[in-house]
């Protein structure tokens, strides 16, 4: 049963609450998605870069609540290839630019070290919030939040924020822990969310850091509810598609003015009279 109590009590404490978790778990933050998703979020993260994000040489990439680069660094991997395949010099159009930026800093840390020893040096680091980007308007081709949006203590206004930050044209794509779709996997998800989770956290972290974790999930909207708040950011062509049976899910949503979307009311369509109107309406007498 979600224990809801402490899913609003954590949530209330807002980003102050999210920092000391994620300051807990930061050194361990890849390992903790491993756990948390039984290893699979790599195979989801492979399709989520290669088949939605989809990124070509010259483009402008904005990874929000991505702090240890995990999918900074697949994106840049797949424009070395695609820079390769297309015969073109690595920043020769002088156009690509990936962007990580997070709240936390000890998360930022850990993914500017990862980038030294791996390689990825031509990645901007940016600490900030998604709920405010430190961003001129139509900066950006791609926005992406990978397993993070969850943890957003106000997300309609990190989606406006998003829909600000790109160009017309551009892409929002968020991958994130949802709700289960299929029955089959509704006991099994329980058990190993409030079974294994918490124990597993008493070695890799602590257990209240990652119950939080796992009840954060619990707490998100569903899948229809979340696409809804991305088109009321104002996306256009928002679509979903569940992962694992929905235990993730990928939303996507194009910015296709440069203003909101504001849904149109029909104006020659008449609007209903009030029952008590109709009923104090007596029929006039016939004057034949």
């Amino acid at each position: 049963m979600l224990r809801y109590s402490r899913v609003c009590r954590n949530m209330g404490l807002g980003d102050a609450y999210v920092k000391k978790v994620f300051d807990t778990v930061s050194s361990k933050y890849d390992m903790m998605n491993d756990v948390l998703s039984l290893g699979i979020h790599r195979i989801w993260k492979k399709h989520f870069v290669e088949d939605c994000v989809c990124p070509l040489p010259g483009g402008k990439f904005l990874d929000v609540a991505g702090g240890t680069g995990d999918i900074a660094f697949k994106i840049t991997d797949l424009i070395r290839v695609r820079e390769k395949s297309f015969g073109l010099v690595p920043k020769a159009l002088d156009g690509t630019k990936v962007v990580v930026c997070d709240i936390n800093e000890s998360m930022l840390k850990e993914g500017q070290k990862r980038a030294e020893r791996e390689g990825y040096l031509d990645i901007d680091w940016v600490c900030a919030s998604g709920e405010e980007l430190p961003f001129e308007d139509a900066s950006f081709d791609s926005y992406t939040v990978s397993f993070g949006i969850r943890n957003f203590s106000d997300r309609p206004k990190a989606l406006r924020e998003a829909f600000r930050v790109l160009k017309v044209g551009g892409v929002i794509n968020v991958l994130e822990f949802s709700q289960v779709s299929c029955p089959l996997l509704t006991i099994p998800y329980d058990l190993w969310s409030y079974g294994f989770m918490p124990q597993a956290g008493r070695f890799l972290a602590d257990e209240e850091s990652y119950r939080y974790l796992v009840e954060s999930i619990r707490a998100f909207p569903d899948q229809e509810s979340f696409a809804q708040m991305i088109r009321d950011a104002g996306f256009g062509y928002v679509r979903y598609e569940n992962l694992t049976g929905g235990i993730a899910c990928i939303h996507t949503g194009v910015k296709t003015s440069p203003t909101p979307i504001v849904p149109k009311t029909d104006s020659s369509i008449p609007t209903p009279k009030k029952a008590e109107e109709t009923a104090d309406t007596k029929p006039e007498p016939n004057s034949a």
